[in-house]
């Protein structure tokens, strides 16, 4: 991996390591997908990414320190790829994505549900997020919020509601 940046600027420091669609999706599933094996990225995404783009920016988000990956200790052949702490300090970030999206562009109830509870919720419920990554991805102890359950729970009201709309 080179050493040399454009500039010292921390915005384009920023984009240098997370300044393609492919990293952010990538985080963005194991953070709130829980998404932590090869096949559950590749398949489960809707934008749908190529099995070498998905190596490629796993072992980038390695690399710089996003990502870990270790042997899964329930399947020999599977990795298990966990968040670090430079990776759930992102929160924040995709809160803020999520926020702007929902104002500004043409996105759809399901998807943006969890957006808008982040955004409602505001740092608190941000910070008791990265508490329940730092558990699942860490090993830290669980929090008594589950904020992934929260935010799971709330996705998939809407597109039950969403169907029997469309049904009924």
């Amino acid at each position: 991996m080179k050493d040399t940046h454009r500039s010292g600027c921390p915005i384009n420091l920023t984009l240098e390591v997370l300044g393609d669609r492919w990293s952010l999706i990538v985080l963005r599933d194991m953070m709130f997908g829980n998404r932590r094996h090869f096949r559950e990225l590749l398949t489960k995404s809707e934008e749908g990414i190529a099995s070498n783009i998905l190596a490629d920016r796993l072992r980038r988000l390695v690399d710089r320190g996003l990502v870990t990956k270790a042997d899964d200790p329930s399947h020999k052949q599977k990795a298990l790829y966990s968040l670090t702490e430079m990776g759930i300090a992102l929160v924040p970030v995709f809160a803020a994505m999520g926020a702007w999206g929902r104002r500004f562009l043409p996105v759809t109830e399901e998807l943006s549900i969890r957006a808008e509870l982040l955004e409602e919720g505001g740092p608190a419920m941000w910070e008791a997020f990265m508490e329940e990554l730092r558990a699942i991805h860490m090993g830290q102890p669980q929090p008594a919020r589950s904020v992934f359950g929260e935010l799971r729970a709330a996705y998939e009201a809407t597109v039950a509601r969403r169907r029997a709309e469309a049904a009924g």
